[in-house]
């Protein structure tokens, strides 16, 4: 099957630094706290907090930090209530933006965000405005090396996955969302091990920047959504070239 997805092309590739990393624990720690609030601690209880644990795990969280997330998340009782906001817009040449958010302070958020995309040549957009050219997917990596295609292949089709491909390195799973977990259970009990396997939105379409200087501007809106502690996830449709 050809995969549909052109993320491995598009997604952007940079060296992960420690306090890279270090930001990465920390979002995806204040993920699970929030969920273990909203739906309780037990993960054969509440589908989005395993889901979220195994994210937590691809991305290489220890599990004793992961365990520590859960329990002090369970013990809290009042404490910031984090609202889950999406903010939507157009970087430098048309580039669709989607930004997912978890905050306790909507006006602060709406305000850095707007800000950013003024800054770095975007405007922000109203809710659907660019959504439309998105599609909201559950996506598996699989590290390639070590790894049959054609087993792999059928492992994943037998699992329930919509779509497969391999770009000679990484295998991506495609799944709907509401069985992202149940794919990847299934993958997790074959021995398999993931390098991410979150919901993702996939771009329908992708554009190129040709102009330098408003890649770089394109690469600085991105790198300062990615330093806000409100925004969880970035996703867009820049087609970046090699």
């Amino acid at each position: 099957m050809s995969g549909h997805s052109k993320w491995n092309n598009i997604k952007r590739k940079k060296e992960k630094t420690d306090a890279a990393k270090a930001k990465i624990f920390t979002k995806i720690g204040k993920e699970i706290s929030v969920i273990v609030k909203q739906g309780g601690p037990n993960p054969l209880e509440n589908s989005r907090l395993k889901d979220a644990i195994a994210k937590a795990k691809a991305a290489n969280v220890p599990n004793d930090n992961i365990e520590r997330i859960i329990k002090k998340a369970a013990g809290e009782s009042g404490g910031s209530d984090y609202e889950e906001l999406i903010y939507e817009g157009y970087g430098p040449c048309g580039i669709a933006v989607v930004v997912e958010t978890l905050t306790d302070n909507r006006n602060r958020t709406a305000g850095d965000i707007r800000h950013y995309f003024d800054k770095f040549g975007g405007n922000l957009g109203q809710s659907g405005s660019v959504m439309f050219m998105f599609d909201r997917k559950g996506v598996i990596e699989i590290e390639g090396e070590g790894n049959d295609e054609e087993t792999v292949m059928d492992a994943a089709l037998e699992a329930g996955a919509e779509d497969f491909n391999f770009d000679g390195d990484v295998f991506e799973i495609t799944t709907a969302p509401a069985e992202l977990g149940a794919v990847r259970d299934n993958l997790e009990a074959k021995g398999y091990s993931f390098l991410s396997a979150e919901v993702q939105y996939i771009p329908t379409t992708t554009s190129k920047i040709d102009d330098p200087a408003m890649q770089e501007k394109m690469e600085k809106l991105i790198d300062a959504l990615e330093e806000n502690d409100d925004v969880q996830a970035i996703w867009h449709n820049w087609e970046i070239e090699e």
